[in-house]
């Protein structure tokens, strides 16, 4: 087995603002900043990118070099198909020249995947969706996000497309809401470039349970990226992996190990009072451990207890791996 690579989000990285703290919670970044502090993380290797790049007149070359004296590469670049133009959705906006704008904005995030050679184009299609009861014709939402993401899918043979699905915010309800909606989608979509990209808090937030989720997309050979954080499960508070749900979070880890599937650990984390490095080691720190427990579990152990369905020999099985490795 390969040795484990780690990623983040580059927004990770930057500051925020809320809608209280209007002000921000820190000065602001520009994308080059935030490249310079993911290259002070021990053991991150990939980045994904927000574009258009944050911060100013930034061009490739100017992330290139930044990321090159980091030390990084691009696993990923995100289209921000969730601002203020596409307020009322992207693919599913009710007026069909944004429903262009946005396919031609992200067939020009296309050309940046390629420049950076990274792995896929991510859309997190953050507006597609609903608020209020009889606001949509669900049959024609539904049609207009299979459409959006299977014409791009379609003229671009040669990329990954993933979806990374969450039950809500900033709509009330997303179009890409689950794990098995966006599974269905994609099924009806037909085209082998497209996956999901599960992200471990989001299934928390939607109830599911982010192991069977990702064995769930693995199964339909759809798992295509995750990324993992934390969450109180009332909201995606995207905090620090690990601080809230270790033991799900293991399992979400033994799904993929057993599974044999081999892709980045990335994290999704939004530090908005923590230092963003620290909070990066942190995480990336008790990812290791996990990793060290995966190597220790009793494997055959745990399939008895499983084939038992006897929770208490299980979570002593796996509590012992995590805990006492």
């Amino acid at each position: 087995m390969s040795e484990q690579r780690f990623g983040a989000g580059i927004w990770h990285f930057a500051t925020y603002v809320d809608r209280y703290a209007t002000d921000g919670y820190g000065e602001p970044r520009t994308i080059l900043d935030a490249i310079e502090l993911a290259g002070q993380v021990d053991d991150l290797s990939v980045v994904d990118l927000n574009w258009p790049f944050f911060g100013g007149d930034i061009s490739d070359d100017d992330v290139s070099k930044a990321l090159d004296k980091a030390g990084l590469g691009v696993i990923g670049i995100t289209p921000e198909i969730y601002t203020r133009q596409f307020s009322k959705g992207s693919f599913t906006n009710p007026d069909p020249g944004v429903r262009r704008l946005a396919h031609e904005f992200v067939t020009r995030s296309c050309d940046v995947v390629r420049k950076f050679g990274a792995d896929y184009v991510k859309l997190w299609p953050g507006q597609d969706g609903w608020d209020y009861p009889f606001q949509v014709d669900h049959g024609t939402l539904w049609q207009h996000s299979i459409e959006g993401v299977g014409q791009l899918a379609a003229e671009n043979p040669d990329l990954t497309f993933v979806i990374e699905y969450k039950p809500r915010e900033p709509r009330v309800h997303m179009s890409y809401s689950s794990v098995a909606r966006t599974l269905l989608g994609i099924e009806k979509i037909g085209l082998p470039n497209v996956g999901i990209l599960l992200d471990f808090g989001h299934a928390l937030f939607g109830g599911e349970s982010p192991a069977d989720s990702a064995q769930l997309a693995i199964d339909h050979g759809r798992l295509f990226g995750m990324d993992v954080n934390d969450n109180l499960r009332g909201w995606d508070d995207d905090m620090i992996a690990g601080t809230v749900h270790p033991i799900e979070l293991f399992e979400f880890f033994w799904t993929l190990h057993k599974n044999n599937w081999e892709g980045v650990w990335q994290l999704d984390q939004f530090p908005f009072r923590e230092d963003s490095v620290a909070a990066a080691n942190l995480a990336i720190d008790f990812l290791k451990r996990v990793q060290k427990g995966l190597a220790v579990l009793d494997v055959e152990g745990l399939k008895q207890a499983q084939a038992a369905h006897d929770a208490v020999a299980a979570q002593r099985i796996a509590q012992n791996a995590l805990f006492g490795s």
